[in-house]
């Protein structure tokens, strides 16, 4: 399924729309492209993570998506996918494979790195998210090709303590474009390679697959998404003045709490984040709303977090682990 628009907020919406209202059976490739775009993770603090005053004026549009991880910046130099299925098709390896294969196919080996980069020469040219709703999942990432690093530079705000984590002195630094490696490559024929390569690994296998041309069709309830993804509430939210802020960086990604106390009790939490497992951070301010700003209830509140739905248990586990070890350590 190929998308004709490059407005963010209607790719989006495609996509949303493709993962929840719809009853196709097998996997669904998605690939579509934004024009100077920055779109950041489910639960980052928008403000922190985007010089969006800088972006709107130079014509450029912020997003937000809905699952995990960081902010990345689009353009026409870019290209996105998305793998969407049910959970029972769903396997991160073979979607992957279709990624490594078509690079492959164009002279560029390359290979899936830490919690969701493709590297090829040991620099990242894709970063991968997941999310899952209900019975359906998608798995999606963008490919730099011949994007505007200069402009990634500019728009993005990324904290030394990530850089420093990664061991890098600037985004541009770690990240490559395919064209760079081989001058050849274009996004036209990165997006035959990956038609190719998807078809390769899923039809011989007797999976129904949907590769549709264009995306001709429309949906009623397409409206009310593009209208959802283009909101200030949805791109923005609300961020109150807190009582207490803490943050901290972990392997897994970075966390900050914003908490409004009230009584000794935490009123409001509002949690900031790039972890991978957006429904879990989700699920953390309303865990700790009402409770005592004491180490015990708030380790509490958290033991009551790892039989939520629709999270990568093992990962989960490990992240509520890291938070709690957190808060016990500082002085709260």
């Amino acid at each position: 399924m190929l998308s004709n628009s490059v407005d963010p907020w209607y790719n989006l919406a495609w996509e949303e729309m493709l993962l929840v209202g719809t009853k196709q059976k097998g996997t669904i490739l998605y690939l579509w492209q934004n024009q100077n775009t920055v779109v950041i993770g489910r639960n980052q603090n928008a403000w922190k993570e985007c010089r969006h005053e800088l972006l709107a004026e130079e014509g450029g549009k912020l997003a937000r998506r809905l699952s995990g991880g960081g902010a990345v910046y689009h353009d026409l130099g870019n290209l996105n996918f998305t793998f969407i299925t049910s959970r029972k098709a769903y396997n991160l390896d073979k979607q992957l494979q279709v990624i490594l294969n078509a690079a492959a196919s164009l002279g560029i080996p390359a290979e899936f790195s830490g919690r969701n980069d493709i590297l090829a020469q040991g620099r990242k040219f894709s970063g991968n998210a997941f999310y899952k709703h209900g019975d359906r999942a998608y798995h999606h990432g963008t490919i730099l090709i011949a994007a505007d690093f200069d402009k990634m530079g500019r728009y993005l705000q990324v904290s030394k303590e990530k850089m420093a984590t990664k061991g890098i002195s600037s985004v541009q630094s770690r990240v490559v474009n395919l064209s760079e490696l081989n001058p050849g490559v274009d996004v036209e024929s990165m997006k035959q390679a990956l038609v190719a390569s998807f078809k390769e690994l899923y039809t011989p296998l007797g999976d129904e697959v949907a590769f549709h041309d264009n995306l001709e069709q429309e949906y009623p309830v397409l409206k009310g998404l593009y209208e959802k993804y283009a909101s200030w509430e949805w791109r923005f939210g609300q961020t109150p003045a807190f009582d207490l802020s803490l943050e901290h960086r972990f392997p897994w990604g970075g966390i900050e709490l914003g908490l409004k106390l009230a009584g000794g009790k935490i009123e409001q939490a509002t949690i900031f984040s790039d972890a991978m497992e957006p429904h879990l951070i989700l699920a953390l301010g309303p865990a700790m709303e009402g409770r005592a700003l004491e180490k015990n209830a708030l380790q509490a509140a958290l033991d009551g977090l790892n039989n939520l739905p629709d999270l990568d248990t093992e990962n989960a586990q490990h992240i509520i682990q890291d938070i709690a070890d957190w808060l016990i350590s500082v002085n709260i």
